[in-house]
């Protein structure tokens, strides 16, 4: 199979959590019934985005012992028989009381496959635009995460996740096929590198990037960017929308991974003579 169907839900998230999962389970389910064989959910699909709610809102993130979300996630993937990228939601570790903000990946069998720890905190002060701090709340990740599907393997992190070209390198490096990054960019950041960071990542590393974004709440304190979208290895944004509840739906032909390389051979050209090899 070289071909897949993927679908971005860019989904209007509230302050209600039982009516955010019910929302995110309609539209994974209209996302399979569309084609799609991996479908992914934003940053904080299931609350408000900001520092004042992810301790509210925490679940602890055990398979085990499902929590609501983990319980919705896991039922969404084995009733869509989709590959599902569950977006983030804040996470408590008990043992400690420490917060993460965490992805988690799903089977078509609804079994969890892979957790994302958000690496990099968003810690961003730009004058006179925005404030905000996630390590006010928040701890860091400490590992790159990976999942295989049929099609390839393909990499998760999380929206300031993006910023950093060495994540999607050594994703890349160890052959994985895309990378998948839920995420909020805002009003400020959104409309100056949200497509351009995807379209570097996937230009940089010859691999198809998609991001997945909440809608726009006017009425949230945090004002997502919205325009989640899918890019091809040549960098084309293939699919995307603005800022209002979508889906964004994108054909992968990853034939076009071979292609990119075998025309721009870039992979067999670095010079590690010179400069480190990143995923060494």
């Amino acid at each position: 199979m070289s071909t897949l169907k993927l679908a971005l839900v860019q989904l209007a998230v509230g302050a209600q959590k039982a009516a955010n999962l019910a929302r995110a389970r309609s539209k994974v389910l209209e996302a399979a019934k569309a084609g799609a064989s991996i479908v992914v959910l934003p940053e904080c699909f299931n609350s408000p985005y900001g520092t004042q709610y992810f301790g509210q809102y925490a679940e602890e993130i055990d398979s085990a012992k499902p929590s609501a979300s983990i319980q919705a996630l896991s039922e969404m993937a084995r009733d869509s028989k989709v590959y599902l990228v569950g977006g983030s939601i804040p996470e408590l570790e008990k043992s400690t009381g420490d917060l993460f903000n965490t992805c988690t990946v799903w089977s078509p069998e609804g079994e969890m496959v892979a957790k994302h720890r958000k690496m990099h905190l968003f810690d961003i002060d730009i004058p006179g635009k925005i404030v905000f701090k996630e390590s006010d709340v928040l701890k860091p990740g400490h590992t790159l995460t990976e999942f295989s599907t049929p099609w390839g393997k393909f990499g998760v992190a999380i929206c300031y996740d993006m910023r950093f070209p060495e994540v999607a390198m050594v994703a890349a490096r160890k052959g994985c096929v895309g990378m998948i990054y839920p995420g909020a960019f805002n009003q400020t950041t959104g409309p100056l590198h949200w497509e351009l960071l995807l379209r570097a990542r996937a230009a940089d590393n010859q691999i198809f990037a998609a991001a997945c974004s909440p809608a726009l709440d006017k009425e949230a304190t945090y004002h997502a960017w919205g325009h989640s979208t899918i890019v091809d290895p040549y960098a084309r944004v293939v699919g995307t929308t603005a800022e209002a509840e979508d889906i964004v739906y994108g054909t992968l032909d990853l034939d076009l991974v071979d292609e990119v390389r075998k025309s721009v051979p870039v992979s067999s050209q670095r010079r590690f003579d010179i400069y480190p090899d990143v995923a060494a």
